[in-house]
């Protein structure tokens, strides 16, 4: 069977789906954690399945945005001016939105504080894509010098 050497656009795509699948997964269970904190602190033990949906989709809509607009920032090598400047947009959207569909009550200190709960995930998001990209590389150099002294040895 012939193998191909060379990523096709489908593969490319493909990719960059899952990334956006990851990331709607990963901030969807932030926020919503955020969200039943506020619920519980207020003294509900339930969450709204309509507040639920429209979290989900914000992410999902978000998610695309920061891939394909924004410079998947929170990917990037470092932080750097574009990428502050993504995080700020993203964060100023998540925080009208959530003001918008009265997530928290139009809350002025829990909207806030979710704001900047937010500026604290990217961050996390940003520290945990980077320290894997370490790793990654890590394997991936001890996986070539493992190749090469099967090779040398043949």
């Amino acid at each position: 069977m012939k193998e191909r050497k060379r990523v096709s656009l489908w593969e490319l795509y493909l990719t960059k789906e899952i990334s956006i699948e990851f990331k709607a997964c990963l901030y969807f269970f932030a926020f919503l954690f955020f969200y039943c904190m506020y619920r519980v602190i207020g003294g509900v033990y339930d969450a709204s399945i309509l507040h639920m949906t429209e979290l989900i989709l914000a992410c999902y809509i978000i998610g695309y945005i920061q891939v394909y607009l924004l410079w998947n920032f929170d990917e990037a090598d470092k932080l750097g001016g574009k990428e502050i400047l993504g995080i700020a947009l993203c964060t100023a959207v998540y925080t009208a939105i959530s003001w918008l569909f009265n997530w928290f009550d139009k809350n002025i200190i829990a909207t806030a504080l979710f704001a900047a709960y937010i500026l604290l995930v990217y961050f996390c998001v940003y520290l945990v894509y980077k320290y894997k990209r370490i790793i990654d590389d890590k394997k991936l150099n001890e996986d070539l010098k493992l190749f090469q002294t099967r090779h040398k040895s043949e």
